[in-house]
């Protein structure tokens, strides 16, 4: 009898958490949107080469983010796993891939280009969900599909002969990696995701100041 008065109780309780984890994956999202505007407009405003623009955001990026890792391991007791394995190790490579392809797209077309294109990421994702880990999609993202793609297929389309159509390309191949990157995370969860973050960083850093020369800047 206890066991069944319970039952509704834990029911309640996860469906809270959920609810909770939802609201602030919203609040999140929404505050990466915010320093994704900000991107393109600094990136353009620097006199370097993308490698080297990756480079210090590489720099910057890892001591950050490495920074938050520990402080939440340290909250944890230190049960949160650092080991990468070869999933944390795909996700960090790949995730270096989309940041070079990120920046590289601002310096070679429009920042709004590049802000339309992302805009189909969501798009992408539920199209590799389904391929990949038989995630359905849903009837209202079905729909949106076909109008957001033909809006950038106009806009690109009216970039053919201007000179931009490179950084399209580069556009839409980080909106792909971005996509894939985020089916990556949910089908990798055993996998300590943000740490991969981090180390994608510091990779990104290690190429730069190998390939280029930072300290021009």
């Amino acid at each position: 009898m206890t066991d069944t008065l319970e039952m509704p109780e834990k029911l309640t309780h996860a469906a809270a958490d959920a609810a909770a984890e939802r609201t602030l994956g919203i609040i999140l999202i929404s505050a990466s949107a915010i320093a994704f505007a900000l991107t393109g407009v600094l990136t353009k405003s620097i006199h370097a080469d993308p490698l080297t623009i990756t480079c210090w955001r590489g720099f910057f990026g890892s001591i950050l983010i490495s920074l938050y890792v520990f402080w939440r391991r340290r909250r944890s007791s230190g049960r949160e796993s650092l080991r990468l394995g070869w999933r944390g190790w795909l996700l960090a490579v790949e995730g270096a891939a989309v940041s070079i392809a990120f920046i590289s797209a601002f310096k070679y077309t429009y920042v709004a280009n590049v802000a339309v294109i992302y805009a189909t990421s969501p798009f992408i994702a539920a199209l590799l969900a389904f391929l990949l880990v038989r995630e359905k999609c849903r009837l209202q993202t079905m729909v949106a599909a076909p109008v957001s793609f033909c809006g950038v297929a106009i806009m690109v389309g009216g970039g053919l002969g201007s000179g931009h159509l490179f950084g399209d390309g580069l556009a839409l191949l980080m909106t792909t990696g971005s996509a894939l990157y985020m089916i990556m995370v949910r089908a990798f969860r055993d996998s300590p995701v943000v740490w991969a973050g981090a180390v994608s960083a510091f990779l990104l850093f290690v190429l730069g100041w190998f390939v280029t020369d930072p300290l021009a800047v």
